[in-house]
């Protein structure tokens, strides 16, 4: 995998490719090993990237994998589906997938996804109101719900 920073109006991000694909996206903060030169995908993706954090932006086109379990990649191909500036719970997640009891391990496999806000895990919440998980934290989903103007 090739690493290196993906500079946006909200940080520095780092992004990871396999020369195809974007495979891997990590927020600002600590790098994520050796960051080599951008390559013309990293610069595709910095411009869509910062045209999203700009407000401009509702969907991508740069290409991106996730690899993962099947179970994984069902949850994650769902995600997708969800409309940008919109809501909905782990168990409403969960039931699109014909698992209406399965509201944890939808959790887990969003924990697990490597690519967040390209596969838009922010857009998930918890039945009970709050933000819920969220790896970068729960600062950054709550920017990123105000920046969809997110609705139930």
């Amino acid at each position: 995998m090739s690493w290196a920073c993906v500079p946006t109006p909200w940080g520095e991000f780092y992004a990871g490719t396999d020369g195809a694909s974007i495979i891997a996206l990590r927020f600002p903060g600590p790098r994520p090993g050796e960051l080599g030169p951008p390559t013309p995908l990293h610069d595709r993706l910095a411009a869509e990237l910062g045209e999203y954090l700009a407000g401009r932006r509702r969907e991508f086109g740069v290409p991106f994998l996730a690899r993962g379990t099947p179970f994984q990649q069902a949850v994650w191909k769902e995600l997708v589906n969800i409309p940008y500036g919109t809501t909905i719970t782990y168990r409403e997640l969960a039931s699109r997938l014909a698992r209406p009891r399965a509201a944890r391990a939808v959790g887990q496999a969003l924990a697990a996804n490597p690519l967040p806000i390209l596969i838009p895990c922010h857009r998930v919440l918890p039945a009970g109101g709050g933000v819920g998980g969220f790896g970068p934290g729960p600062d950054w989903k709550r920017r990123l719900l105000a920046l969809e103007g997110a609705r139930r």
